[in-house]
């Protein structure tokens, strides 16, 4: 079952409420729908974490922490989509982000040249924000309806298959018993 096999992966939930760095949540980190997995915190959980991750923002762990708590969606599984993310992944997906930003504004994209300092990033923000901002948050809504219509689905096929097995089952019991 889904639920089994996340299970595998979670951390244990009282290590995670008593962690030292976490109690600035106080009581919002015992909220059990925090820990539950269903389709509904699991699809949030995917929805939230996945645009979370398109959003260049520092830290961007934390905020996906509290929209999971204001949401009641499953908070490790937010917390580690962020990851998509990395540095490694970075770099193009800001880009694509960028160029969707360009696209609806209709504005010509700016070729640039990459230099690693601090004077250029400034530079490149200054000019380009509008468009790289408005990338960024329409291509995290869309991964994030994207990856919550999927969960749900997913979830969906894995209880009906999950139904007509233990139909099958029965009707086999049934058919050995006769």
């Amino acid at each position: 079952m889904a639920r089994k096999f996340i299970k595998r992966y979670m951390p244990d939930v009282h290590i995670i409420r008593n962690h030292r760095h976490l109690k600035i949540f106080g009581t919002l980190l015992h909220d059990a729908n925090l820990w539950h997995l269903n389709r509904h915190s699991v699809s949030t959980a995917f929805a939230i974490g996945l645009f979370m991750a398109c959003m260049p923002t520092p830290f961007q762990m934390l905020p996906a922490a509290l929209l999971a708590i204001w949401f009641r969606a499953n908070l490790p599984i937010s917390v580690a989509l962020v990851w998509v993310s990395n540095p490694v992944t970075m770099p193009p997906l800001f880009y694509f982000c960028y160029k969707v930003g360009t696209w609806i504004l209709q504005t010509p994209p700016q070729p640039f040249k990459f230099v690693l300092s601090w004077e250029w990033f400034w530079q490149q923000i200054a000019h380009d924000w509008q468009p790289f901002l408005l990338g960024c948050v329409v291509v995290g809504a869309a991964l994030g309806a994207i990856g919550y219509s999927v969960m749900r689905a997913f979830w969906r096929w894995h209880v009906i298959r999950a139904w007509q097995a233990r139909k099958d089952r029965r009707l086999a019991a049934k058919q050995k018993n006769l």
